[in-house]
């Protein structure tokens, strides 16, 4: 394998020469010409890493042939060869796209010195790209497990605002996803070619938050031996994504407030103000409202970051996603753990269908995985199935109580426990048949209308269960 494929342009067919050896003798594949229209040929017809290109052509210059390339392939690396007295042309070169200049005679070992930098320069790039294009692709939102109506009706709000600047706000159980929406908001916006900062605030302690969030200057507190940018600097110019913000002191909450109100900022310890360019999207999955009756949040930071407000439903009430998650964890899991576990037991799916999911998304990715790493068959049984789940007093069994306002628990009536029986068993039979009525009346042992009607009645729509595109993101 050559150690990559350079363009020469030069009218000096002795120094082309010259040049040609020492390339292809320092291991790298040449094609050498005096010609421009033949530059452009070649780099029409072959995969070209680098060109250096001579600034004085014989019917041109070096400049107006690199912008012909580039506008070919963009990302090729260009040196440009120049005389003394032609400096501030290759200085403009530069401004124009050039990666560097060489000035003639130059050394073989500078000549080598920058190309081998060039490459370098290029396949940093071109790995940042790849890992940007495989983030995007990722946290895209068109990717993101949608099958149920709620969840359908999230993406469409995020489509909508995507492009905005308005603050959102993202309330959510843990583990339905808060991060993951949140990033897929940036990567649709048209700050997505800047930085997307996260934070936990539930994970720093007060002292640390604000220095993290705004900065800090040298000898500002003990332990600051040097000046330091905050998530908010770092953030300019992209989003920053505030999660677990009901656990913020209240302290930093003014301080926010601040911030969101005037766009700019005190680095602790200094005294000149800092202006920042961020779009904020706020996360919590407490009641934040409830916190402000209570006093442990600002009313005017809540009415500040209450935007545009985003719920994200528990897996409980999206069910018709459950399947498909199923199957994205599944395909991830055993590839991870290089396992042919090929798909799941009914009675499993099942199982997994009446379960309730506290840990929602989170917590079904953590099953699925456990069964996966525990199985020795090619399929998951119900033995594996939800193992990971914290012990209750009840031993985890599924019981019809519920909550009343006062927190005390009472049972369902009988009704209202066979009507959510039965509405989990039409989601679990629609999502093994993949909304095929035939076969799901069949395995219910139902009259085809007899289904339809109890469909009605449960407010389910065969639509939601029908085999799309497969999944590519979840929350994680």
């Amino acid at each position: 394998m050559t150690a990559g494929k350079i363009l020469v342009v030069d009218d000096d067919p002795n120094l082309i020469e010259l040049v040609k050896m020492r390339l292809e003798s320092a291991g790298y594949d040449v094609t050498a010409t005096v010609r421009e229209e033949d530059a452009i040929g070649a780099i029409k017809s072959q995969s070209v890493d680098l060109c250096l290109l001579d600034l004085m052509l014989a019917r041109g210059d070096g400049i107006s042939l690199m912008e012909e390339v580039h506008a070919i392939t963009p990302d090729i690396p260009a040196i440009i060869l120049t005389a003394h007295g032609t400096i501030e042309s290759a200085v403009e070169a530069m401004r124009k796209g050039a990666y560097s200049y060489l000035t003639k005679p130059f050394e073989p070992q500078d000549l080598l010195l920058q190309i081998e930098r060039a490459l370098e320069h290029r396949r940093l790039n071109s790995e940042i790209k790849r890992l940007k294009n495989l983030l995007e692709e990722k946290y895209d939102f068109a990717n993101i497990i949608a099958r149920s109506a709620k969840m359908r009706a999230v993406l469409d709000i995020v489509t909508r605002i995507a492009k905005l600047d308005s603050t959102v706000y993202i309330h959510g159980e843990s583990g339905t996803g808060k991060e993951l929406i949140a990033k897929a908001i940036h990567l649709a916006s048209d700050r997505k070619a800047q930085a997307f900062v996260a934070l936990n605030c539930a994970a720093l302690p007060e002292t640390l938050l604000e220095s993290e969030l705004f900065g800090h200057e040298k000898g500002a507190f003990t332990g600051a031996v040097k000046s330091t940018r905050g998530l908010f600097t770092q953030a300019h110019g992209g989003t920053l994504f505030l999660d677990e913000i009901g656990d913020m002191p209240l302290s930093t909450q003014s301080k926010l407030l601040r911030v969101l109100q005037e766009r700019q900022f005190y680095a602790v310890g200094s005294e000149v103000p800092m202006e920042v360019d961020v779009r904020v999207i706020i996360a919590t999955n407490k009641d934040l409202a409830e916190q402000v009756k209570k006093g442990q949040f600002r009313d005017d930071l809540f009415y500040r970051i209450h935007v545009i407000p985003i719920y994200l439903p528990p897996l409980r009430e999206r069910k018709e996603d459950i399947v498909a998650l199923v199957e994205h964890f599944l395909k991830k899991c055993s590839h991870q753990m290089k396992k042919e576990v090929k798909g799941v037991t009914p009675e499993a799916l099942r199982k997994m269908m009446l379960h309730d999911w506290p840990g929602n998304v989170r917590e079904l990715e953590n099953s699925i995985e456990y069964a996966v790493a525990m199985t020795q068959k090619d399929v998951i049984t119900e033995d594996y199935v939800l193992q990971t789940k914290p012990s209750s007093a009840d031993g985890g069994k599924i019981t019809a109580q519920t909550k009343t306002g006062n927190g005390e628990e009472r049972l369902k009536s009988l009704k209202d426990a066979r009507d959510a029986f039965e509405r989990d068993y039409l989601v679990q039979v629609l999502s093994m048949t993949e909304g095929n009525v035939s076969q799901a009346a069949k395995l219910a042992g139902k009259y085809r209308a007899d289904l339809y009607d109890l469909l009605k009645k449960h407010d389910l729509r065969v639509e939601d269960f029908k085999k799309t595109k497969p999944p590519q993101l979840v929350d994680s």
